[in-house]
């Protein structure tokens, strides 16, 4: 039932210490096989409220689901409206929180959505295909050193300059449209050397527009914070984050939370909004095994915290 469940997503939700008749959150819903596994340690009165802003996702979600019928309640909305959104349901807390940051497989797979640089399709990569910005907005009107920043910042990409410097020189004269036209362009501007190593030379620009168009890394943050808020005491999040950026976020959230600001010298009381509200579960992250990795090369950079609430 459950062949497409990672090894790593299995931890993640075993993690959570499943009450079976909690309330849990998926906040990454992607193909369903994190809920499933959920959905089936939990009892007729448990509940899932699984979040994604890709309408395709969901509605496939709602098929493979279907048996477990009112205990799972979808919502189509990126998770940074978390709280927003359980509110309106009038869900004040929860017992755990699910959150898997990597790019489901069937967005990767599909080559219209333009999340891949091994297909040739329009330059989109929206995970919400509601939403304006796309990756083509970004490559063809977004100033160089916007380009610059974001290719540095999101993908961590040594030439960043050079690629932004040749996406200019070739957009005065045709757009770029497609993820085949900017892999050429891509490869033009990075030095022959550093395209014989590290992998596919597009991987990290792809990262970062990706990143830049669904605003990842600001919604992640500030949907894990919520998470934290939303928990009820001895509640659990599990959160498995796929590159460094994400996993520093997840790190620094965990520890500050974990940790008491200093005190005043010589002060009295400690006060209980100095109190610990974490209690980190995972001291260091889980990451895949090797068998498992043979499996699903995807999961290579996999990295898996867990947190409790205090």
């Amino acid at each position: 039932m459950f062949q497409h469940t990672t090894v790593l997503l299995k931890e993640a939700v075993d993690g959570l210490n499943i009450r079976p008749d909690g309330i849990y959150v998926d906040c990454t819903l992607g193909g369903g096989g994190h809920s499933e596994y959920l959905l089936s340690r939990l009892s007729e009165r448990g509940r899932l409220f699984a979040f994604d802003q890709d309408e395709a996702a969901i509605m496939h979600a709602r098929e493979r689901l279907a048996r477990y019928g009112r205990q799972v309640q979808f919502v189509h909305r990126n998770f940074r409206f978390l709280q927003e959104e359980l509110s309106a349901l009038g869900v004040k807390s929860v017992d755990g929180v699910l959150f898997d940051l990597g790019v489901s497989s069937p967005q990767l797979d599909e080559p219209e959505r333009g999340f891949s640089y091994q297909h040739d399709a329009p330059l989109d990569m929206r995970m919400d295909r509601t939403q304006r910005l796309t990756a083509a907005e970004i490559v063809n009107r977004w100033p160089y050193e916007e380009l610059v920043r974001i290719f540095f910042r999101y993908g961590e990409e040594k030439f960043s300059k050079q690629v932004a410097r040749k996406i200019e020189e070739v957009r005065r004269t045709r757009p770029i449209e497609t993820t085949g036209e900017l892999v050429e362009v891509i490869k033009e501007a990075i030095p022959a050397p550093a395209r014989r190593s590290g992998g596919h030379p597009a991987k990290r620009i792809f990262q970062a527009l990706r990143i830049a168009v669904n605003d990842e890394l600001e919604a992640f943050r500030e949907a894990l914070e919520q998470a934290i808020e939303l928990l009820a005491p001895g509640g659990r999040v599990s959160v498995i984050t796929f590159h460094s950026l994400e996993d520093r976020i997840c790190k620094e959230t965990f520890k500050k939370a974990s940790e008491s600001p200093p005190l005043p010298p010589g002060f009295p009381v400690f006060p209980d909004d100095y109190r610990p509200v974490l209690k980190i579960i995972t001291k260091k992250p889980i990451v895949p095994s090797a068998e498992e990795l043979e499996r699903n090369h995807r999961a290579r950079s996999a990295k898996l915290r867990i947190a409790e609430k205090l």
